[in-house]
């Protein structure tokens, strides 16, 4: 991370190149948890209540205390480093100071949210189905704007490097 501070992205085109490729492995990750998402519910509440309720008419289960624990134990880590190693990549570019703010709230604050969301539904009210598919919309949206603007100031550092060489 140092490399954004000092300026050196502006000179290690071979370090953007791999924080490049890390961002398009953050991409791949990004698609298969909607795909993840998708598999199981849709963007309609009566999905979202099926999955953490069980359906009689699709003979399922309701989510498991334990079985929903594990997975929020494993998320928790996972999408807390995940969006640690983001924010702190956005943090280091040349975006507004609004905005790095704005963005890394968001993105924590929709991780939260979408992982609290099935605990709702499941154990407080099925109603809360309409806010675990906002929050994960936003976690979504949050993450992939995230992406594009880490993305976006390395491959415009990539350019001026470019453009430094050939004069």
């Amino acid at each position: 991370m140092r490399y954004f501070v000092t300026g050196e992205q502006q000179r290690k085109s071979l370090l953007n190149a791999l924080v490049l490729m890390f961002l398009g492995y953050i991409a791949l990750l990004w698609l298969s948890n909607a795909l993840m998402y998708f598999h199981h519910m849709d963007l309609k509440p009566s999905s979202v209540i099926a999955y953490y309720l069980g359906s009689e008419e699709n003979f399922t289960q309701p989510r498991s205390y334990q079985g929903m624990l594990e997975v929020s134990h494993f998320h928790l880590f996972s999408m807390g480093m995940l969006i640690v190693t983001l924010t702190h990549l956005m943090l280091m570019t040349d975006f507004s100071v609004r905005l790095k703010i704005w963005l890394s709230a968001l993105t924590y604050l929709s991780a939260l949210a979408d992982e609290a969301g099935g605990w709702l539904v499941r154990f407080v009210n099925p109603l809360f189905a309409y806010f675990k598919i906002a929050a994960f919309l936003l976690l979504e949206f949050s993450l992939a704007a995230l992406l594009l603007v880490v993305i976006g100031a390395l491959i415009r550092a990539r350019s001026q490097l470019r453009q430094s060489s050939s004069q």
